[in-house]
């Protein structure tokens, strides 16, 4: 269910930590419901999803704590920069999406924020299991033999 990789995406935002802090199980993308301001500033390539997370409540899903920064020339007509978003998924995605977090324990971790090829605001949100200390440090233990491969390889050849 994952977007592919597409050459005509603008991406907006990433959550780079995203994948270090969690092991990554399945994606979906989904809308954004934004207001005129928010998508001005978001075409201008300002937001943070860094700290956000997606939430179920009231039987919707909702992107809580991203921030969108307000754009200036809009004066007294501004958004809220920190306000949650609804987010618009199936109801048949959504319900998984609960189940999985109510039932496993998981976290909705969004992963990019982007335009897609028709210029609608995407989000993709992951599916993700928290990871332990002792996961992280093999992750970075295996990123440098990695890197220090790669070194080798092109030293020698």
């Amino acid at each position: 269910m994952a977007p592919k990789a597409e050459p005509n995406r603008k991406l907006v935002a990433e959550n780079r930590r995203a994948r270090f802090d969690y092991m990554i199980e399945d994606t979906l993308e989904a809308g954004i419901q934004l207001v005129g301001t928010e998508v001005k500033s978001l075409r201008s390539g300002r937001a943070n999803i860094a700290e956000s997370y997606a939430s179920a409540e009231r039987g919707e899903l909702w992107l809580i704590n991203a921030t969108i920064p307000e754009y200036p020339p809009a004066g007294q007509f501004n958004h809220e920069p920190r306000r949650p978003r609804k987010l618009l998924v199936r109801s048949r995605e959504l319900k998984k999406l609960i189940g999985a977090v109510e039932r496993d324990g998981r976290t909705l971790v969004p992963l990019k924020l982007y335009f897609n090829e028709r210029g609608i605001a995407k989000i993709e949100i992951a599916l993700a299991t928290g990871k332990k200390a002792h996961d992280k440090r093999a992750a970075t233990k295996d990123r440098d033999w990695k890197r220090q491969q790669s070194r080798l390889l092109r030293d020698r050849g």
